[in-house]
């Protein structure tokens, strides 16, 4: 692997420092994620968001220039990982810092569930989404299970936290056609005009969009279906409405 200094104390506090990542609260202090695996650790590095690495003792990971590297025993690898079963190999990474870009915007209102976050991650780079605005009460961008549902395609797309309300009212004066799910009052994804410069509003899990967001629309839109199906989970939604746009 390397001449690295090895790490085998958990108590040591460089290790408690790292562990300290797997906490939102520190994530935000430091500007700093974990990602664990070789795949999301390569797309890390070719985001070129990578501070360290983190090899549990003698995994072989070719050596990076100008990144730290640090050997870490297998139980403090352990003490480290999110995972039931630690993969190798772990990065901490940069915090992207973003604005909003492009034509096709993806808002997602109060997003709970992380594995559907990163699913809608994956699905808007597929379908050429510009920017992903989050609310401020949604689960956290990084989040480790995010990430790993993501496979890493947070890397590959602007992705924001806005307060939606004022944020979506700028958009507006911008020139954005708002567009948000509604099952009363949605047209049909075929009925729908696209537009050049276009906002896209998904909600909660369980409530939708909230209603003050609503009233800021400019059209509906709703996925038919057959009537023995209640409603479709949002990431499927939303990959579906994506899928339509990007036609």
């Amino acid at each position: 692997m390397g001449d690295f200094m090895l790490y085998t104390s958990t108590e040591n506090n460089k290790i408690k420092e790292i562990k300290k990542l797997n906490n939102k609260k520190y994530r935000d202090e430091t500007g700093l994620f974990l990602v664990e695996g070789e795949h999301l650790v390569k797309e890390a590095i070719n985001a070129d968001l990578i501070k360290t690495l983190i090899i549990e003792s003698g995994y072989f990971f070719e050596n990076i220039k100008n990144i730290e590297i640090i050997e870490v025993s297998s139980s403090v690898l352990k003490y480290i990982s999110s995972l039931d079963t630690p993969q190798p190999i772990m990065g901490i990474c940069y915090k992207k810092s973003s604005e909003v870009i492009g034509n096709r915007i993806l808002v997602l209102d109060n997003i709970q569930d992380p594995g559907n976050l990163g699913t809608i991650i994956r699905s808007s780079v597929a379908f050429n989404v510009d920017t992903i605005v989050l609310s401020q009460d949604s689960v956290d961008l990084y989040n480790s299970k995010v990430i790993r549902a993501s496979q890493g395609m947070l890397f590959h797309i602007n992705i924001i936290e806005k307060e939606l309300k004022s944020f979506i009212k700028d958009l507006k004066r911008d020139g954005y056609n708002i567009i948000s799910t509604d099952v009363k009052k949605g047209k049909s994804l075929k009925e729908l005009v696209k537009k050049e410069k276009v906002v896209i509003i998904m909600g909660n899990e369980g409530n939708g969009v909230r209603k003050d967001l609503i009233d800021l629309a400019d059209d509906f839109l709703y996925i038919k279906m057959n009537n023995d199906c209640e409603s479709l989970n949002v990431a499927i939604a939303t990959s579906i409405i994506l899928y339509e746009f990007d036609k």
